[in-house]
């Protein structure tokens, strides 16, 4: 008897223990399953109820524009300072067509989108300009085309469908000048009809304005008129802040000097302000050519300018080729961008690559330094909203 309650009792006691062992090896090797209940719990353990990350106001980033002409070596250009770069130009016809000018410009044209595209840089094709490829102002053959429906409509579509073909990243509108209530009317229509089908597509329209501004009385000039709403449609607004020599007599002193510059800011600036538009559309445009007090002599690149001493940089005229030549160097090129970055503008407008200085006096590079400066200079205190 006392055997069998011996045998029982040692029964009992390994299964007691494999039952402790058991539990053990289950528990070891099932960790990530095991659920532990605790009842009033503390509240150091109970999960904190979400709230919404507070909206913090970001500094957009800047544009930097330059404009290059058609027969321009595409090789020359520094792509990786640029955001965008606008092949100029497409050529209006009257009912509506468009022109390049030739073979030779659309090679340029596609050798430009390859390389720029390595440089994550944009791509756009201007149409319009000063002359037209058929001899004469583009104006002329602008007006017809988007003042008929049916022309303006095919001037739409045509440009999309280079915009598409030619892998180009927008469109740039320079029609100089709409001149009249009706010319401004039709101007804004073509643009909503061409934002709309390049928005659709995920690209971009910019538009190539007039300064607004006399560069000898520093005041509005009025034969240029835009519609307000216009501008609602467009990502960038290209302001042509030169060629003041021509207001009035001509003194090529006017090209574009820092005050003149200073009134167009603030009139482009107060005119966005009051008609409620985003400021960072605006861009505000820059020779890269200088003027001579002669004008019988031909205007002459910055290249050239630094190619006669490279000390010219730091100044804003020369005198060479027997005249008295008025650009902007250096200093006033920075002068400028942080007169545009400072009042909100979007960013800065080059016209044109092609008449750029090389290496280290490169306005490109300047100007592209100057906004990087900007972007990555002290600490910005932002205003956190709150819903």
């Amino acid at each position: 008897m006392k055997k069998r309650y011996l045998l029982l009792a040692l029964v009992i006691i390994l299964t007691f223990l494999g039952g402790i062992f058991t539990g053990v090896k289950f528990t070891s090797t099932n960790k990530q399953t095991e659920t532990i209940t605790i009842k009033n719990a503390p509240k150091s353990a109970l999960k904190p109820q979400s709230k919404d990350v507070p909206k913090v106001n970001k500094v957009s980033p800047k544009v930097l524009i330059g404009y290059i002409q058609d027969f321009r070596d595409p090789n020359a250009v520094d792509y990786s300072k640029l955001t965008h770069v606008i092949f100029s130009f497409a050529h209006p016809t009257k009912d509506g067509g468009v022109l390049l000018n030739g073979d030779a410009a659309l090679k340029n044209l596609r050798t430009i989108v390859g390389k720029a595209h390595k440089s994550n840089t944009k791509v756009m094709l201007a149409v319009g300009g000063w002359y037209h490829i058929n001899g004469g102002e583009s104006y002329n053959y602008f007006k017809p085309a988007i003042t008929n429906p049916t022309s303006r409509t095919k001037l739409v579509n045509e440009l999309t469908r280079i915009a598409e073909r030619e892998k180009l990243d927008g469109i740039d509108i320079d029609f100089e000048y709409p001149r009249s209530k009706a010319d401004a009317e039709n101007l804004a229509v073509f643009a909503k009809q061409l934002s709309t089908q390049l928005h659709a597509k995920n690209k971009e329209l910019s538009i190539a304005v007039y300064s607004k501004i006399n560069a000898v009385t520093l005041t509005e000039m009025g034969f240029v008129a835009y519609e307000p709403a216009m501008f609602q449609d467009v990502d960038h607004v290209n302001i042509m802040a030169y060629d003041g020599q021509w207001d009035g007599t001509y003194n090529a002193a006017n090209l574009s000097p820092y005050p003149f510059t200073e009134k167009i800011v603030n009139y482009w600036s107060n005119f966005f302000d009051s008609q409620h538009l985003s400021k960072d559309k605006l861009v505000l445009g820059v020779p890269f050519y200088a003027q001579p007090a002669d004008p019988k002599i031909k205007q002459v690149s910055y290249e050239a300018i630094i190619n006669e001493n490279p000390a010219n940089a730091g100044k804003d005229t020369v005198k060479m080729n027997g005249t008295t030549y008025y650009y902007n160097g250096d200093p006033t090129m920075k002068k400028k961008t942080n007169l545009a970055l400072d009042h909100g503008f979007g960013g800065m407008m080059l016209w044109e690559l092609g008449l750029d200085a090389k290496g280290t006096h490169s306005l490109t590079g300047v100007i592209s330094k100057t906004i990087q400066q900007s972007l990555n200079g002290p600490v910005k205190y932002y205003t956190v909203k709150t819903n």
